[in-house]
């Protein structure tokens, strides 16, 4: 049996969930501060949308940048060439760059059945301000092309 050739996307397709994703947003940021401070097993129907319609926005935007309808970030350039030139940068390690500095993260990515072993861990670049704080707007860059790297999933699928 042949492999099915993955759907191309359009520009259409991104005008088309940016628009789903304003209300989803907002219900999304509602529940946060709703939840927030409660442990355990919570229900939140809205932030699990608002995370769908994110990792649907990232696969239309990376389908677009490799047919070369839109031109890759600066965020995903640098990262790049930051994973290429320090390979095994620890976690929390400072790195400079094009007189800026970069600081390596890693996130649980996948867990085990149980919860309790990490199996893959995301990889990501966060730049650093002067004052050692983490840029605000390269950190919701990176959040919006790699959706999937703040998801926790339990099992693997």
């Amino acid at each position: 049996m042949s492999k099915l050739t993955p759907k191309l996307h359009n520009i259409g397709e991104l005008y088309d969930i940016n628009e789903q994703i304003m209300p989803l947003k907002a219900l999304a940021d509602r529940e946060r501060t709703s939840i927030y401070g409660l442990t355990g097993m919570v229900y939140t129907p809205h932030i699990d949308d608002y995370m769908q319609a994110s990792i649907k926005k990232a696969e239309i935007l990376a389908c677009l940048k490799k047919q070369g309808i839109i031109p890759l970030t600066e965020v995903e350039l640098i990262s790049t060439a930051l994973d290429f030139l320090h390979k095994r940068a620890k976690n929390n390690a400072v790195v400079e760059y094009d007189g800026n500095s970069y600081q390596r993260r890693f996130s649980p990515l996948k867990l085990s059945k149980s919860g309790k072993v990490v199996r893959t861990w995301a990889r990501y670049w966060f730049l650093q301000l002067p004052s050692g704080r983490v840029d605000p707007k390269w950190e919701s860059q990176v959040r919006e092309i790699w959706p999937t790297y703040f998801l926790i999933r339990a099992i693997d699928i």
